[in-house]
């Protein structure tokens, strides 16, 4: 196969595996990522606009400034928001993401991609990395955002994914298991379960001795993402203290870590390159790497026998939340992502028992994920629909009652879907 044929073909995977994801990053051991940006960029009908990160894109500012005057290349007007905010105060995120997500509105009308390119040049520091990661949140829907580079990026992909947000590709390859690339099963020297209140096996037994909670929940902190710099763990773990303080406990935690898992015969966490990162020699089987490759699974399944084996896998597994009984900010920030993965598992299961014209069984389903998210408006409206289906319109009104002053009581409007339905099921 020759050259155009190949590149044709990881072309229409990108298109393919990236079609519902907000979030697209070409693997670093990809072997045409820069004749697969080529193709991409010499292709009229797309609509992206480029940019290649530097050595000195480091923080906020350096790489606002840039990517503006790059982008403004082709837009003139682009980054009038983002100038307006001021992008001096790295304090001020909330008002820069708004005014980033005003800009990128107003670049075109058409669907179009942001591709930062050389994304490993920079030392990004927290700041920028914070920008980016919650910009996903505020791009335009027909926004996708394209990361190339020699390195994972530092990302939260398990949670990405699990929200169904982001990808992995390898050329034509979507990767849908071990993303970081350390995932053991069988022959796992050290077992860590996520949904629970968070457990950490060797040979089998739960791992005692941590001398606190900290260095524990230190391990999962490391375990969400490829890498992490010292600073985003002080700050997760403990803003409240200044700089030098926090990062004593932070080698007190560190020493704690590796001491509880000394049987190990190697740290767990080391220093590498600037970051810390989860011991590449380590076979570990994380438990939540697992839970994002069923949902992977379940999404890509050709047939709804399936769809309905992963995403019941995906169920079982979710019997109870993610770091049960915590409540530190980044730990609910992760157990919603979880979350939001564990209603789709529902919601998808529900769909192949309506084929099969198992209403009741449906109905059960949607009703537990309404339960798990109860502002969403959808869900609602699909358990309404199907107590209205099965003859149950008095159920269908209480339930819209309830629903409506949970609503209130977080200050969330009805949606005019939500309100229309109610009103077309009580009028029949």
């Amino acid at each position: 196969m020759g050259l155009p044929q190949i590149v044709e073909g990881i072309t229409q995977a990108f298109d393919r595996y990236s079609a519902n994801a907000r979030v697209i990053l070409l693997h670093a051991s990809s072997r045409y990522r820069a004749v697969l940006l080529s193709h991409l960029l010499s292709d009229e009908r797309r609509t992206i606009f480029y940019y290649a990160l530097g050595s000195e894109d480091t923080d906020v500012r350096s790489f606002l400034s840039g990517f503006i005057h790059e982008v403004a290349e082709q837009v003139p007007s682009f980054g009038a928001n983002i100038n307006h905010v001021g992008f001096e105060d790295p304090t001020n995120i909330e008002a820069l993401l708004e005014a980033f997500a005003q800009d990128l509105e107003l670049l075109t009308d058409e669907p179009f991609m942001i591709f930062l390119d050389e994304f490993d040049r920079a030392d990004v520091g927290d700041d920028l990395q914070q920008l980016l990661e919650r910009l996903v949140d505020y791009m335009p829907e027909r926004c996708k955002l394209v990361l190339n580079g020699r390195n994972l990026p530092r990302f939260p992909w398990l949670a990405l994914m699990a929200r169904g947000k982001a990808v992995m590709l390898r050329d034509a390859e979507l990767i849908t298991e071990d993303f970081y690339g350390m995932q053991a099963h069988d022959d796992a020297a050290v077992y860590v379960r996520g949904l629970g209140p968070g457990m950490v096996l060797t040979e089998r037994d739960e791992v005692g001795g941590w001398e606190g909670h900290l260095p524990r929940l230190l391990l999962f902190f490391a375990l969400e993402r490829p890498f992490v710099t010292r600073s985003e763990i002080c700050q997760a773990f403990w803003p409240d203290l200044n700089s030098e303080q926090a990062v004593n406990v932070f080698h007190v935690t560190k020493r704690r870590l590796h001491k509880a898992l000394e049987t190990l015969g190697m740290d767990v966490l080391i220093h590498d390159g600037g970051y810390y990162r989860i011991n590449p020699k380590l076979r570990i089987y994380y438990d939540m790497t697992d839970f994002v490759a069923l949902l992977m699974q379940g999404r890509l399944a050709e047939t709804p026998q399936g769809r309905l084996q992963a995403y019941q896998r995906v169920i079982e597994m979710h019997q109870r939340p993610y770091l049960q009984g915590h409540t530190e900010s980044w730990i609910t920030a992760r157990r919603q992502d979880y979350q939001a993965g564990y209603i789709e598992a529902l919601c998808g299961v529900a769909e192949v028992r309506l084929q099969e014209e198992r209403y009741e069984h449906a109905l059960t389903l949607f009703q537990r994920a309404a339960q798990e998210s109860p502002l969403r408006q959808d869900l609602h409206r699909r358990v309404m629909s199907l107590f209205a289906e099965l003859g149950r319109r008095s159920e269908a009104a209480s339930h819209y009652n309830l629903m409506r002053a949970e609503l209130e009581k977080h200050d969330v409007e009805i949606e005019p879907e939500t309100e229309q339905l109610y009103n077309q099921l009580m009028n029949a």
